[in-house]
């Protein structure tokens, strides 16, 4: 059956990290085993710390976009009043150029 031991050409896929073992005489896979991927939680009490943090984290984040959302209206209203004081203050100045004025 066999002509001898031949030489196999272990390939490693990029994208799954399997291994193949490959007879370059034939052209055909031979072997083939998959990614021993570690487990995704060593230490559950560490586990839990880092999942603690981030709910930290997120509460944060989200007190933050609240309170910026919260002045939201009075930064707009600020900014009205700006611009309407400028167009008061220079009314000979030309209007400024809309979007579609720039093609």
């Amino acid at each position: 059956m066999a002509k001898g031991k031949r030489d196999l050409v272990e390939v490693r896929c990029p994208c799954c990290e399997a291994t193949l073992q490959i007879d370059p005489e034939l052209k055909a896979v031979i072997s083939y085993s998959e990614h021993k991927k570690p487990p995704s939680i060593e230490d559950i009490g560490a586990a839990v710390q880092k999942l603690k943090g981030e709910e930290a984290r997120r509460d944060e984040v989200f007190q933050k976009s609240f309170a910026q959302h919260k002045n939201h209206q009075q930064v707009l209203e600020r900014k009205f009043d700006e611009l309407l004081k400028q167009a008061k203050d220079n009314p000979d100045a030309p209007p400024p150029k809309k979007p579609f004025d720039f093609d």
